[in-house]
């Protein structure tokens, strides 16, 4: 039901603004009490998130130095099939990265003969450049590019120091 609000005095629409105000104040307080609640709650969930990341990247940098994930020279060295996208990749320092340029649609190795320079697609490509007696990088410039997932942050890093584990 709809009230014509133009027939109220002044003082009357004054009088229901302050009642409605009144009425307000307590349930304000109230949500205002939940919402600190809740970012009680949620500033926990972070910092139980923050410990569980820093466990699990603790526990995969332990694992790289115990050996357990081969390096990306390792791979290429060995693997003869498969695609680059079978295996997830991470800094000596257990940071995640991915292979190759930034905006790329897939991973790939960079290998060069001095001169020359290809892109490996996968580690059958990788194989037949490595057979071929050609190194990772690119003239001059060794190592392999590696960007951090959704980011543009690219650099060249020594094979030894990025490793790798099955997805």
């Amino acid at each position: 039901m709809s009230e014509d609000f133009a027939r109220l005095s002044p003082e009357e629409l004054q009088e229901r603004l302050e009642e409605l105000a009144s009425r307000i104040r307590p349930l304000d307080r109230q949500l205002a009490e939940l919402k600190a609640q809740r970012d009680q709650l949620l500033t926990e969930r972070r910092r139980r998130d923050r410990q569980a990341h820093r466990e699990a990247r603790a526990d995969l940098k332990a694992a790289m130095q115990r050996g357990e994930f081969p390096t990306v020279a390792d791979l290429v060295a060995a693997a003869r099939e498969g695609g680059l996208d079978d295996y997830a990749y991470s800094l000596k320092t257990g940071g995640e990265v991915r292979l190759g340029f930034p905006d790329a649609r897939q991973q790939t190795l960079t290998f060069t003969d001095g001169r020359q320079v290809a892109q490996a697609k996968d580690f059958a490509e990788a194989g037949r450049c490595f057979e071929a007696g050609w190194e990772l990088g690119s003239p001059g410039r060794p190592g392999v590019r590696v960007h951090f997932p959704g980011t543009r942050l690219e650099r060249l890093v020594d094979p030894a120091e990025v490793f790798a584990r099955p997805a």
